[in-house]
Parts: C-alpha cells; sequence; structure tokens
C-alpha cells in the first residue's frame, strides 16, 4: 500500500471548555474517498481548517503526503462551499480557475502559454469551457462549482478536501459535482475528504465515513458507522437507520448542536 496522503495521531480540538472532538486517528490513502458527517458544530468544517494549516490541534500531529500541515501547501486542493457571488462581480470563470494557481500572488497572474494551456484544460476536464469566459456571478450554483473545482485542482494536489459542495444545489448539479470529483481521484488517484449533511448523493463513491457526535466520533465502513446501534451510541439517543431503495435515511437525530444563528440541518436525509 502507497503512503498516506493524510495521517492524523491523536488529534483533538476544542473551542473553550467545549471539545468538538479527540483522541483522532486518521488515515486516508491515495485515491480514497473519505465522508464527512455530522450536525452543525461538530467539528467538519473545523478538521479541513486544521487539514488546510489554518487552525491548530489542541494536542496530535496532522501530515500530509509525510509533512506538517501548513497553508498554502501544494498537496492540498480546497472546494468551499457554495456561496452566492454578486452578478455585477467581474471575474470570469477562467480568472477564477486561474487564481488556483498564483492567487497566492500580489497583482494579476501572467498570460504565459503554459497557463492558458493549463486553465483550459481544467475548464475543459469539468466541462466548463463553454462558459470559461461569462462571469461567475451569472453561472448557475452547479456550474460555479464546477468552475470551483477546476480552481482546486489546478495545482495537481494529492487531497482534495470539499466542504459541503452540494449546499444549495439541484439534485442533477449534486449528481455531476460528486461525479467530477470521483473521476478525479479514479484517474489521478487524488484521496477525497468530502464534508456533507447528505450521504445519498455520494454514497455510490464513498469508500469509508467519519461521523463526527458529540465531542466523539466513528470511522468505518458506510455499513459498520450507519446504522442503528453506532448512531444510537454517538448521540446517545434512539436513532433508526432505514436503507430503501438504495438511499439511507435517518430518523431521531437532534438536529443541530451548532452555534446560534445556524438553521437546523438534519444529517442524512433524516425525517
Amino acid at each position: 500500500m502507497s503512503a498516506p496522503v493524510l495521517e492524523i495521531h491523536d488529534g483533538s480540538l476544542s473551542f473553550g471548555a467545549r471539545t468538538l472532538w479527540s483522541d483522532l486517528d486518521l488515515t486516508v490513502q491515495p485515491g480514497e474517498f473519505l465522508a464527512v458527517l455530522g450536525a452543525n458544530g461538530s467539528g467538519k468544517t473545523s478538521l479541513l481548517r486544521v487539514i488546510l494549516g489554518q487552525q491548530r490541534l489542541g494536542s496530535g500531529t496532522v501530515k500530509i503526503a509525510g509533512h506538517p500541515a501548513r497553508r498554502g501547501s501544494r498537496d492540498v486542493g480546497y472546494v468551499p462551499q457554495q456561496r452566492r457571488i454578486d452578478a455585477l462581480t467581474p471575474l470570469r470563470a477562467r480568472d477564477l480557475v486561474g487564481q488556483g494557481l498564483d492567487g497566492h500572488r500580489w497583482g494579476i497572474g501572467r498570460p504565459s502559454g503554459a497557463r492558458r494551456r493549463r486553465i483550459e484544460s481544467l475548464l475543459d476536464q469539468v466541462g466548463a469551457s463553454d462558459y470559461a469566459n461569462r462571469p461567475v456571478g451569472l453561472l448557475s450554483g452547479g456550474e460555479q462549482q464546477r468552475v470551483r473545482i477546476a480552481q482546486a485542482l489546478i495545482g495537481d494536489p494529492r487531497l482534495l478536501l470539499c466542504d459541503e459542495p452540494l449546499l444549495s444545489l439541484d439534485p442533477h448539479s449534486q449528481s455531476t459535482t460528486t461525479a467530477l470529483v470521483d473521476q478525479r481521484r479514479r484517474t489521478a488517484d487524488t484521496a477525497v475528504v468530502f464534508v456533507t449533511h447528505e450521504i445519498n448523493p455520494v454514497l455510490p463513491y464513498v469508500d469509508r465515513v467519519l461521523y463526527l457526535a458529540g465531542g466523539t466520533f466513528r470511522v468505518g465502513s458506510v455499513d459498520e458507522v450507519l446504522n442503528s446501534a453506532t448512531l444510537s451510541a454517538l448521540y446517545q439517543t434512539p436513532v433508526e437507520v432505514i436503507r430503501s431503495g438504495g438511499r439511507i435515511l435517518v430518523a431521531g437525530l437532534p438536529e443541530t448542536i451548532g452555534q446560534p444563528g445556524h438553521e437546523p440541518h438534519h444529517v442524512l436525509g433524516a425525517s
């Protein structure tokens, strides 16, 4: 087996007196698709910030491709949460993708032939060539996510982090987005850490699940983690997991353990 792309050993993270998670040991192999699940406030986005080098662990270590996590690592690509972009924003789709190459530098990226060809190649890979010159604020949510995936992949990362990339997308765009991510990990052996509230759109692709809840966690296959006994133990309340028509439905989950102002979110299509 190849060396892990991501290694977290004995990791813990707290805010004040509240522990998000502790004693986390996690390895992610090249080409692996790991789904990260949990209610608001369980520490999913904070985990990505730790991997990105933007948040320090309270204890433990995190390594990317054998090196300590740090800001700006070229081994990591990042697809952020879907956010509305003002329609008047002059930034074109190709400009946003180009920022993945040199957005960390001052000024505008040099218009070299190699840079232009690389941008064109990534736009083509995600099926966004037809609207490469359109302002990103005029693109649909699904089109914007294609462009963001191209931006995240243009540096040829070994690890792709996706933070709730399916929020506010219609079912077709959700399917397209997850298929693009899966295609990348299969063709380039890129490891994927995919944060989501809804497991069903990614269910065909997931190798393992990391479920965060109540300061603790479970890691394992979908069957090992997403069952009534495991979720009931995590939440310390009865939770029922139902499998029907290739989908997973969950009843009895607490709504949110997030911070004030967050809308309640169930997980996994809970009823």
